[in-house]
């Protein structure tokens, strides 16, 4: 499955992106359209292994739940463990590289399928804005802290 990716570079070190990355109760504040993200299975260092989610998203509207793994404070996968109504597949990594000086490029890789057909370029440009959102929500609520 063809992944589309984007990055940031944010003013944080990568444990402390991480741990924004990792706190699921505060989704709703900065990933759009994020409604609740609550934890299914609590994980090792109580960084979460499922995570169950409401979203509303125009035009996705869909309640879901998503694996994760965890490769300490540089990468963090996640997959579909229970399908929704309209997503059949979701799998994405942040990906991170410290730059030094304090700072962090993050890489954000997205593929998504859902029940209703999209045209590859329409789907393609969904998962850019879902991710440069993402990423932009996320550097703001890290360099808040």
């Amino acid at each position: 499955m063809a992944r589309t990716t984007s990055d940031i570079v944010i003013d944080a070190p990568a444990d402390r992106i991480m741990d924004v990355i990792a706190d699921f109760a505060a989704y709703p504040v900065w990933a759009t359209g994020v409604k609740t993200a609550d934890v299914v299975v609590a994980g090792a260092g109580g960084r979460a292994e499922q995570v169950h989610f409401v979203l509303d998203a125009t035009p996705i509207r869909d309640e879901y739940d998503l694996g994760y793994v965890w490769d300490g404070d540089r990468t963090v996968s996640w997959s579909l463990t229970q399908s929704g109504k309209m997503l059949t597949s979701m799998d994405g990594a942040y990906v991170l590289e410290p730059l030094g000086d304090a700072q962090t490029r993050v890489t954000y890789q997205l593929a998504v399928d859902v029940s209703v057909p999209l045209l590859g370029m329409l789907k393609r440009k969904a998962e850019k804005v879902i991710i440069d959102t993402a990423l932009k929500g996320l550097k703001k609520q890290v360099e808040a802290l």
